[in-house]
């Protein structure tokens, strides 16, 4: 699944690639599910990505019998890593209300500051949209919380695979990623 900068754009992804996509299509279902209620509009694309997981899981996962020991192993990885992925936006989502406690500031205050509107505003805080950087860095210098906790130094599988295949390309053996968090 290709980087998801605003939630809308779900709408374009035709189909769910890997198991990666997948964690992160069912990890994105279960906190829409959840922000239903206070955003009624997110029902037709919590329901696109729902077709998108069965569609998937259908065509990956139906035939249980001989299902490969590598796909598997790709399942289990991708989990961790979306797992990851999860916990260090609920860090940031707990920093960020903290701080908004702190200054006894609302989600709608800071979204006027970012000029968010407040429906907005929870899909950023829940990780369902991302912040711009933009977003980050004023939230940084106005809630003093630090850059590492606000920003994400890990990369989708997709971005890494291209930097180590431009790496290679270049021939370059001392150039490479390092490994700071992620398996």
């Amino acid at each position: 699944m290709k980087e998801i900068k605003d939630i809308k754009e779900i709408e374009n992804i035709e189909r769910l690639e890997n198991e990666y996509d997948l964690q992160k299509a069912s990890s994105l279902e279960r906190k829409l599910r959840l922000m239903i209620k206070e955003n009624p509009h997110l029902k037709t694309i919590r329901g696109k990505i729902r077709d998108l997981i069965a569609e998937y899981e259908n065509r990956k996962w139906s035939d249980f019998e001989n299902i490969p020991e590598s796909q598997v192993e790709e399942s289990d990885k991708a989990e961790e890593i979306v797992d990851y992925e999860q916990k260090f936006l609920k860090k940031r989502k707990e920093s960020i209300r903290k701080k908004l406690k702190d200054f006894d500031m609302t989600q709608q205050d800071l979204g006027q500051i970012l000029g968010h509107p407040k429906s907005y505003m929870s899909e950023l805080i829940n990780g369902v949209s991302q912040f711009t950087l933009k977003d980050l860095i004023i939230i940084h210098r106005l809630l003093g919380i630090s850059l590492k906790t606000l920003i994400p130094t890990y990369l989708q599988s997709e971005t890494r695979d291209k930097v180590r295949e431009s790496i290679e390309k270049l021939n370059k053996p001392k150039l490479r990623l390092r490994k700071t968090e992620i398996v």
